[in-house]
Order: structure tokens, then sequence, then C-alpha cells
């Protein structure tokens, strides 16, 4: 997975490929997927959501240019596997996951592998968790209209957001840096998530 589907494809920071080689993604899967657990497609983990192709994974934990002394804020815990990825490179991670049953086999998930510079909670991602501002990085790993205000507002100075922002069925997975008070975007390529839910998220 790590040498046809990340390396391959441009990915070439050894502490990603490192923490990729590490974190068993078959873990974060349901039982009935397993089998397809490193397949370079996504695959789905209940409640309409999905885990996304490693390749994705990848490619945001790299636009995030991790040193290893960040907190990351991450919206969207979904099955716990960029959150575990996340953890691997950094100082900590705070995620939030609007769905109680995912939160809660995210947690399983990352205790069953020793993991404990994260802190998860259940509730409306869309309005970030302004507890532990300000976040050195934010990623967002559910589609929006538009990165949330309040989210923003959370984002240290010389910050970055990675996030897949655009239409319903169709985005651009986009990289904000924050500088003062102003957000200067940059459009990596085009992506399909599933929507953010909550306040500021999709509300069909």
């Amino acid at each position: 997975m790590v040498e046809s589907q990340i390396e391959r494809r441009g990915i070439d920071d050894e502490r990603i490929l490192a923490a990729f080689r590490e974190i068993p993604r078959h873990l974060f899967v349901p039982s009935d997927q397993q089998m397809h657990a490193y397949g370079d497609h996504p695959l789905a983990i209940g409640h309409s959501q999905t885990i996304s192709q490693p390749y994705i994974v990848a490619l945001m934990t790299s636009c995030l240019v991790l040193e290893g002394d960040e907190k990351v804020l991450e919206i969207g815990t979904g099955s716990g596997y960029q959150t575990a990825v996340l953890a691997n490179l950094t100082h900590s991670v705070y995620s939030v996951e609007l769905i109680p049953e995912l939160s809660h086999q995210a947690r399983k998930n990352i205790n069953a592998l020793g993991i404990n510079n994260i802190d998860l909670r259940v509730g409306d991602g869309s309005l970030g968790w302004p507890d532990h501002q300000p976040y050195d990085r934010i990623i967002i790993t559910a589609s929006a209209p538009a990165i949330p205000q309040e989210i923003k507002q959370q984002l240290k100075d010389g910050g970055l957001i990675a996030a897949p922002v655009g239409k319903r069925w169709r985005q651009n997975l986009e990289v904000w840096k924050r500088d003062g008070d102003e957000f200067n975007k940059k459009t990596i390529l085009p992506v399909a998530f599933v929507p953010l839910r909550g306040k500021y998220g999709w509300q069909d």
C-alpha cells in the first residue's frame, strides 16, 4: 500500500510513510471489509460514512506540514484512522465526531493500539472545539460548502487548515493559511467526501 499507492504518487515525507507502515489500517474498518482494507479506494464504515482511500489520507496529512510538536484539531473522527496517523506525527490531536457510535468505535480502535495523545468528543464538528484553541493545524474530513468561520477563528496565526470544500458531491481539497485576520487559499486537487453535518455544514 505505502509503496504503490502513496510513495509512487509523490508523498516522500519519511515520517508520513513510516506512520502509514505502523498504523494497521485493517483495524479501523468493519470486520467484513478487512480483506479490502489496503485497497486503493475508500471503504464504508457504517452510518453512511467512509474511511478515505490511503492516498487521500496521506495527502491531507502532508498538506498539514507536521513537524511533531503541533496541536491538531480534527473534524470528523470516523473510525479513527486519520486520527491515529496524525497522533503518530504530532504532539496532540483533538477530534470531534457527530455520530456517537463511530466515536465509541474509534476510541476502542485507538485504545487497542495504546495511543495516548488523542482526545475525542461527540459533538457538532462544524463548531470546532473551542475549549482547546488555538490550534496549530486543523483538518476537516467531511465536505463543506465553505470552511465555517467558527473553525477558522480557532486556528493559530500562521497555522494551516486542510479541508474538502465545494458542492455536495464534488469538492476541491483546499489548504488555507492564516495570516492575522486574513486566510490565503491553495487548491490541491478534486475530491469527493461525505458531507459535514451540523450548524454550519450541509442541511439537506
